[in-house]
């Protein structure tokens, strides 16, 4: 079972005056399988608890662990793949190659479940064109395929249909959807209703607490 847990977190920056106490006991969870979305204003902590899921930073206090293993130890894109805000694309590489990466260095061949990624959301018109030549948009998807091209134990995603127009914003939460229902764990911070909508749960943060 396992999947994400986050217990008990509280996480900040900074020393002294200069201190910015970001998140206060957050504890959630997110089964093998399920969509939760993770929602709130601007500030709330969402990017903070992404970083923490991702393995980026390890909690000040509490517990982030995948799979019974803490986050911040993992390094492998089969288990917990990632598509942060600035997308973290290689700009020297072509969509195809920034997609099938992480496959490529797990030793896995990438083929089929790169044309279904390609198909689903709508890149195979310019796989072969380099992600710089590519707009927002384009590299945002092409952010969200690399995270599901090894179907990961867990896939975080913070804001994925920011740079989406309404056609997109579908393709983009159908893949996450599908997903899910084939056992992934995945973790969306978001302020779009349309991620609400076909979540499993809304975890609402307000503040860096979760509020029911």
């Amino acid at each position: 079972m396992s999947g994400l847990e986050v217990v008990d977190v509280s996480h900040g920056y900074g020393a002294g005056t200069g201190r910015v106490e970001v998140l206060h006991g957050v504890s959630l969870a997110v089964a093998p399988g399920e969509l939760v979305a993770l929602a709130g204003p601007s500030g709330s902590g969402k990017t903070t608890v992404c970083h923490l899921a991702a393995g980026f930073e390890s909690p000040e206090r509490g517990a982030v662990r995948v799979d019974g293993r803490p986050a911040a130890e993992i390094a492998d894109w089969a288990v917990v793949a990632v598509v942060p805000q600035q997308h973290g694309l290689l700009a020297g590489l072509s969509v195809e190659d920034n997609i099938c990466l992480p496959a490529h260095r797990a030793g896995v061949d990438p083929a089929a479940a790169f044309t279904r990624l390609a198909e689903a959301l709508d890149l195979g018109a310019f796989t072969r064109r380099g992600v710089a030549e590519t707009s927002l948009g384009e590299q945002q998807r092409t952010a969200v395929a690399r995270a599901l091209v090894l179907a990961p134990r867990l896939a975080v995603l913070d804001e994925p249909t920011g740079h989406q127009d309404d056609d997109h914003v579908e393709q983009v939460v159908a893949a996450l959807a599908a997903t899910a229902r084939a056992g992934s764990a995945m973790l969306v911070a978001t302020h779009d209703q349309r991620v609400w909508e076909v979540a499993d749960r809304v975890v609402r943060l307000d503040e860096g607490r979760v509020v029911v």
